[in-house]
């Protein structure tokens, strides 16, 4: 296979799966619940609406600036309307091939600042790394909180945890193992894979030399309120959804959290998984999913609008620098 087809594969595959869950949306309710869930989205108020947008930008203006801790050590100083406009390019690139957003980001910041490809890609994934761990606290605050549910839920779906924590060590374990490969081989593609992960590695150990550690922690715990802000104020906006506790938006905010990564920025299985995740504790699905694609279409369109104007602007504001 060719690499043409290959990433026409991979801008594909995403896409269509997430029609198949618009088309599962739609089809698992009656003609007179489509219609609710549209008259819903229609008459959402606006207010909260607009109010997760704004907190949304909020996170993005964090996220940029934190990033500037990790290439400090680097000798990088980048001028914050360009990780910014990096930042925000990828986001948009996410929503048309899932994962590709961290390498244009790099490429973005790479290409606009003085720094190496492979050292800005990895105090991405060290970024990557340290949201998972905040997603996994959030994880455990949801299962401490709503452990009997949760658990219903994964007998329900025949998901047994202790089997999929198990098959997560295995891969962490084959990774490691990879990794030990790499190191003994000689192979001159192996050696330039290891060049270009040492280059990663460098990027990734910034974490440990930052001087303003304070800083970045503090950013990331506002990063992550305002992920969960943004989420849950939009309850209001649905007066079927405007009584639901905290506990019951932290477990939908978790299960869409995860169902992002399975489409193109989440089309389809996100409202599906979201108003799936507020029935599990007796609410309207209907109005679950009315939530789930208020949430998923103001954030899309903030990502779509600014991403987009970005793109745009990058090469303008840099054009002494190409």
């Amino acid at each position: 296979m060719n690499q043409r087809k290959k990433k026409l594969l991979k801008i594909a595959i995403p896409l269509v799966i997430g029609v198949f869950f618009v088309v599962i949306s739609l089809l698992r309710f009656e003609a007179e619940e489509r219609q609710l869930i549209w008259e819903n989205v229609k008459k959402a108020d606006l207010f909260w609406v607009s109010v997760s947008v704004l907190l949304g930008v909020l996170s993005h203006l964090s996220r940029a600036y934190r990033w500037h801790y990790l290439l400090e050590p680097l000798n990088v100083k980048p001028k914050f309307s360009n990780s910014f406009m990096s930042l925000m390019f990828a986001y948009l690139a996410n929503l048309g091939i899932p994962r590709s957003g961290e390498v244009l980001r790099a490429v973005s910041i790479s290409t606009y600042e003085k720094v190496n490809f492979q050292e800005s890609f990895g105090t991405i994934v060290t970024e990557r790394v340290i949201d998972f761990i905040m997603l996994l606290s959030i994880v455990g605050l949801t299962v401490v909180l709503q452990t009997d549910i949760i658990l219903s839920f994964f007998k329900a779906q025949s998901i047994n945890p202790l089997i999929t924590f198990a098959l997560m060590l295995l891969l962490i374990g084959i990774f490691i193992l990879g990794l030990k490969i790499l190191q003994r081989s000689q192979h001159r593609l192996i050696i330039k894979v290891k060049v270009f992960l040492e280059g990663v590695l460098k990027g990734m150990k910034t974490i440990l030399k930052m001087k303003n550690r304070i800083a970045f922690i503090g950013h990331t715990l506002l990063i992550w309120f305002l992920y969960v802000a943004m989420f849950v104020v939009v309850k209001y906006s649905v007066p079927e959804t405007a009584d639901l506790g905290l506990n019951v938006m932290l477990v939908a905010f978790v299960f869409g959290s995860f169902s992002m990564s399975i489409t193109n920025g989440g089309i389809g299985i996100y409202p599906l998984t979201v108003g799936a995740s507020i029935a599990l504790f007796g609410g309207s699905a209907v109005a679950g999913e009315s939530f789930g694609w208020i949430v998923w279409a103001a954030q899309t369109l903030l990502v779509v609008v600014i991403g987009g104007a970005s793109a745009f602007l990058l090469p303008l504001v840099n054009k002494n620098k190409i």
